[in-house]
């Protein structure tokens, strides 16, 4: 599981360094928020010993681009699924058209 510590800024820093541990490597990386890199790091460590967990092979490198295809499904799994609204969204856009179309024709036989 990945772990992480806070280092304090240096001059040559805005901000502070945040020191993980990914499938048993160190990594120092900079960036605002050490909370934020904190989880994708446990998430990352995580996929990498899922992937581990399931294949023969012992090279890290290998398990880190297994894990980032896994992570990259993801992503656009659901980026396919956020940009193509459901059928349910479609069918109550098509009656909130459809009402609207009514209270504007009404609309225009009063006004």
């Amino acid at each position: 599981m990945a772990t992480a510590s806070k280092q304090p800024p240096t001059d040559a820093m805005t901000s502070g360094s945040v020191r993980v541990e990914i499938f048993d490597q160190v990594y120092n990386l900079r960036g605002s928020d050490a909370d934020y890199i904190l989880k994708l790091a446990e998430y990352v460590d995580g996929k990498m010993r899922a992937v581990s967990e399931q294949t023969a092979t012992v090279d890290s490198v290998r398990l880190a681009v297994l894990a980032a295809l896994n992570i990259a499904d993801e992503y656009h799994l659901l980026k396919r699924r956020l940009e193509k609204p459901s059928a349910e969204a479609q069918q109550r856009a098509s009656k909130l058209a459809s009402a609207l179309d009514e209270v504007l024709q009404d609309t225009r036989r009063t006004g």
